[in-house]
């Protein structure tokens, strides 16, 4: 018998309004959504750019830049 995908995958709305992200606005929300919808290619263009900014981010506050 062929297993299930060991990945779960939950509905996106589900996992922001759990916990900490329960307080996202309601653009961001739907910039994400859209981002879903996307074709992988370009997600993951969108996703690397979005990255490199919170890397930077998180860099000059270690730092205090």
């Amino acid at each position: 018998m062929p297993l299930l995908s060991s990945r779960i995958i939950f509905p996106f709305d589900y996992l922001v309004k759990e916990g900490e992200y329960e307080q996202i606005d309601k653009a961001t929300l739907k910039r994400l959504k859209d981002i879903e919808r996307l074709d992988p290619n370009t997600k993951t263009k969108i996703f690397d750019i979005i990255d490199t900014y919170l890397r930077d981010f998180k860099t000059r506050q270690a730092y205090g830049a």
